[in-house]
């Protein structure tokens, strides 16, 4: 059965004629009532009504011209409502997701607000008041208000489920979740954030089944695809997540977030001109900061030094308050031998961050390339003040401290040194050598093939320890031969 279009017109002989009819039949009522009034009344009484006539219509122009400026944005439309119509919940509601959707959250809040005093049951403006709030407290309280009213409203569900997730509240949000996905199916959003959160608890098979029923009910979602790629990295099938980030991009031909992910993919793989290709894909769709970093880390970590310091002076200048952005120049200038203002940029940034543990490593390497080797000390035991959890880091850090007391010829103290870097981290195959070749210069020799001999273990096709192995050989034959001769 079919049914026709309310806007549709039936070609019967009278609807559409009518239409037209009806106006043009109205003008000349009105043309010939006029020239009867002109008629009857006398000279100067029909001079009035054509000024009185003239001044309506330019009245009503003025009123058209007026209205027409209602029309030429949909901010000027919704505010006009709310002029109109002060007391109407709608208007003022539809207005603040306006305003919501400008960034111009203080208005919106207020119009939320004052929707909400006209009518206090309305659930949505309860939802996005709660996005909008900056009390996290507070945010829980509208979501849950606007539950009680509507327990379906799948975007409360959402954003409460989400909130409670920031609070490590996880059951509760996997449970509020699943149930925004019951009541908006449609609801990419809640997918993603449902999936995350299990694969955060390593729930892995499950957040496989919930992306991979989300693309199923979303399948033009572009964030999904795109998500859902990151998941399948992270999980290590890289392979299968290359399709989901170019779906992302046939979907969405700007979304530069899929383009840079699909960068770091190749990147990862080795495959850097494929790497760079999607970073620049991604620079012509957004010229930003956190584009133009990886672009810049694969530049410097292949020896591109120049291309990779023009990258990051653009991306500094683009987000000076980075610390990591300034903090990657500073390292490229400083590869590039331009040590002041590498020192100056890092200096900076330790002053307005003291517990910057790359920036006092960053210090140290160039007092150490300048010779002032006092002042690159001095920068890692400031590191090592920090205490610095992981103990590789603690490690490299010991490791550093003893090549600075090295070259200062401070060897007992250097030695200590590298035995604490090894302590902790047992791998260091460099500090076991250091403490051989220490060993070596004061004639131990014992202990320096014994440190020497390990080292090798962790690093069995270095050239240099078989030499310094070659060296005690040839050391400990001569003493063998001077004992013998000593002996005869």
């Amino acid at each position: 059965m079919s049914t026709a279009s309310p806007c549709s017109t039936r070609d019967d002989g009278t609807g559409s004629q009518q239409d037209t009819r009806q106006p043009m039949g109205y003008c000349i009522l009105f043309v010939h009532g006029l020239s009867k009034l002109c008629t009857w009344l006398n000279r100067c009484g029909a001079t009035t009504l054509i000024v009185s006539t003239v001044l309506l219509l330019l009245l009503f122009s003025w009123k058209t011209v007026k209205q027409n400026e209602i029309w030429l944005s949909r901010e000027s439309l919704f505010r006009s409502g709310v002029q109109t119509l002060p007391h109407n919940a709608k208007v003022h509601y539809n207005y603040a997701n306006f305003l919501k959707d400008q960034g111009r959250n203080r208005e919106a809040i207020y119009h939320y607000r004052t929707a909400l005093k006209l009518y206090p049951r309305h659930a949505s403006a309860l939802n996005n008041l709660g996005t909008l709030t900056r009390d996290t407290a507070e945010a829980k309280m509208y979501y849950q208000r606007a539950l009680q009213l509507h327990p379906q409203h799948n975007r409360a569900l959402f954003n409460l489920g989400n909130l409670l997730k920031s609070q490590e509240k996880k059951e509760e949000a996997i449970t509020l979740l699943k149930d925004s996905i019951k009541y908006g199916p449609e609801f990419a959003d809640a997918y993603s954030s449902l999936a995350s959160l299990l694969a955060e608890q390593e729930r892995f098979k499950e957040a496989e089944e919930i992306y991979q029923a989300g693309i199923k009910n979303c399948p033009d979602s572009s964030d999904l695809h795109n998500n859902y790629g990151v998941f399948l990295v992270d999980s290590g099938s890289p392979e299968k997540a290359v399709a989901h980030y170019q779906q992302a991009i046939r979907l969405s031909p700007s979304h530069h977030v899929a383009m840079v992910n699909l960068g770091r993919l190749y990147r990862s793989l080795g495959e850097n001109s494929m790497a760079e290709e999607w970073y620049k894909r991604a620079l012509q769709v957004a010229r930003k900061a956190e584009i133009l970093s990886p672009l810049g880390a694969l530049y410097y970590n292949t020896g591109r030094y120049e291309e990779a310091l023009q990258i990051y002076r653009e991306a500094a200048a683009l987000q000076p308050s980075q610390r990591e952005l300034r903090l990657a120049l500073a390292q490229v200038l400083a590869v590039m031998g331009q040590m002041k203002e590498a020192e100056k940029m890092t200096s900076h940034i330790v002053s307005e961050e003291t517990g910057c543990l790359e920036c006092y490593r960053l210090l140290s390497a160039i007092y150490s390339k300048q010779e002032h080797h006092d002042k690159a000390l001095d920068a890692i035991d400031k590191a090592l003040q920090l205490k610095p959890k992981d103990p590789k880091v603690v490690s490299e850090l010991f490791f550093t401290k003893g090549n600075q007391l090295r070259e200062q010829n401070l060897l007992d103290k250097a030695f200590e040194s590298y035995k604490a870097a090894v302590a902790l981290n047992p791998d260091q195959a460099q500090a076991w050598m250091n403490m051989g070749g220490i060993q070596h210069i004061k004639g131990n020799y014992v202990s320096a093939r014994a440190y020497y001999e390990r080292a090798l273990q962790l690093v069995p096709d270095s050239k240099l320890l078989k030499e310094n192995l070659a060296k005690l050989d040839r050391l400990e034959k001569r003493l063998q031969e001077v004992r013998e001769k000593d002996q005869t």
